[in-house]
């Protein structure tokens, strides 16, 4: 029996012991979103034949997939994705795979976030090398008030605790739930905005990372719809208070060491790290395309909301765009700070390893890092010390793409061609909208 026998016959005795019903294969579209298909079962052998030959499914459907007169596209499991659904019903419960997406030749599909994934981490295996990534996801848990208006669910700040925190059970329910997916949940805390939370778990190599960040948001969502409230991703939902970001921590290892750690430099900081912040630093602009993908995403990258606005490094300095924790050995991590939970896992987490990568292969020199609080000087002032700006807008995000090949190679042709389309799309549908704001300060101009 093969290997891939013998963890199919692991996940039917799996399926036979939950009493699942229905066997769900999940896949995502290119921003990110969920999709799924379900399966019912009389019995768990009814899987096996579909989880070996995969699932017919309408591409052109599915944003950014494929046109409507080539439509047929296959999901197959990633048999090591297995996992139960806690927030479903217990009895005749469901159970999932995520799967990655092919042609029906059995090609892999050029458009799936999850193989741009897979090919980007080939190039580091390639040098020997494991991409691992610690996401911190925030979000926001909201209610409706009398008007049907959305309002956060609490009044509570940073760390605060109960009873100005009323998330405290929320999170204690979803850190419950979520560890019955398997994750290592780290630290749960109130975030600094009203409503805002934070929950880490334990970096691991970035295709089961990004894995688990779209599980984490959905499990979120549904954990929390369950006692009767709503969870936005959204990142600046709010006026006058923070937004949320997802800050990505990354590290490469070869032979079990991290390869950003030298204990024999002044910062314990090798070359190679610091040649992976110069291609960061380089490709900051198109990357911003990717990291914060959406119009409210440049609502968020602001100053004066704890959010980087300036494409520059420093040695635990959270006012720029990259930052190196205090952490050394196997916790040495760079961690870049301007992605949103908006963003596609898939796409995010490929750009930014190609883009370090391309700065070890070129040795891009990063500089010095910015040890100052770049939110205390003006535009002016930061250019004249060499420090530049994140875009402004989704418009300046995508034409600084539109520039870049190196994250366009990352996304590859068909990727890029339909993110570019959307997104100047998407700008250009939110240019023509009239905003109360607009209203109120210019009706009587």
């Amino acid at each position: 029996m093969s290997k891939r026998d013998e963890q199919i016959d692991q996940v039917i005795k799996k399926i036979d012991e939950y009493g699942s019903k229905f066997l769900r294969f999940q896949f995502c579209d290119i921003h990110g979103t969920p999709k799924n298909m379900a399966i019912s079962m009389n019995k768990p052998e009814d899987a096996e034949d579909v989880i070996n030959n995969g699932l017919l499914f309408d591409g052109s459907s599915v944003a950014g997939f494929v046109d409507i007169n080539d439509s047929d596209l296959l999901l197959k499991p990633d048999i090591s994705t297995f996992s139960t659904l806690p927030w479903r019903p217990e009895e005749k419960g469901s159970c999932r795979f995520i799967c990655d997406v092919y042609h029906t030749d059995g090609t892999p599909f050029e458009g799936d976030p999850r193989g741009v994934l897979k090919k980007s981490l080939k190039l580091a295996e390639e040098r020997g090398y494991q991409y691992n990534m610690g996401p911190e996801p925030e979000f926001f848990i909201v209610d409706e008030d009398e008007y049907g208006n959305l309002i956060p669910a609490d009044e509570a700040d940073y760390f605060d605790v109960e009873p100005l925190d009323s998330g405290t059970d929320l999170r204690r329910e979803i850190v419950l739930g979520l560890e019955q997916l398997d994750f290592n949940i780290e630290v749960s805390h109130h975030e600094a905005a009203p409503g805002q939370h934070e929950i880490d778990f334990r970096f691991a190599d970035a295709m089961k990372t990004a894995d688990a960040v779209v599980t984490f948001k959905q499990a979120i969502k549904a954990f929390v719809a369950n006692l009767g409230h709503k969870v936005t991703f959204m990142p600046k939902p709010f006026f006058g208070v923070n937004g949320s970001g997802m800050h990505c921590n990354q590290s490469l290892f070869k032979d079990g060491k991290n390869i950003f750690y030298d204990p024999d430099t002044e910062t314990q900081l090798s070359q190679e790290a610091l040649y992976f912040i110069g291609g960061l630093l380089k490709h900051a602009k198109a990357l911003s395309a990717i990291l914060s993908p959406t119009v409210n995403s440049y609502k968020r990258l602001v100053p004066g909301y704890e959010a980087p606005c300036y494409i520059a490094y420093g040695l635990k300095n959270r006012s720029t765009y990259l930052r190196i924790p205090a952490s050394r050995g196997l916790g040495t991590r760079i961690e870049c700070r301007s992605p949103d939970p908006s963003c596609n896992p898939y796409l995010a987490f490929a750009v930014l390893l190609e883009a370090g990568l391309e700065g070890m292969d070129k040795k891009i020199d990063p500089g010095e890092p910015t040890e100052f609080n770049a939110f205390e000087y003006t535009p002016e002032e930061l250019a004249q010390k060499g420090v530049d700006t994140l875009p402004t807008s989704l418009w300046e995000a995508y034409h600084s793409l539109e520039k870049d090949e190196v994250v366009q190679n990352a996304l590859g042709e068909h990727v890029y061609n339909q993110f570019y389309n959307i997104k100047r799309a998407e700008w250009d549908d939110y240019r023509i909208q009239v905003f109360d704001y607009e209203r109120e300060k210019f009706l009587n101009i």
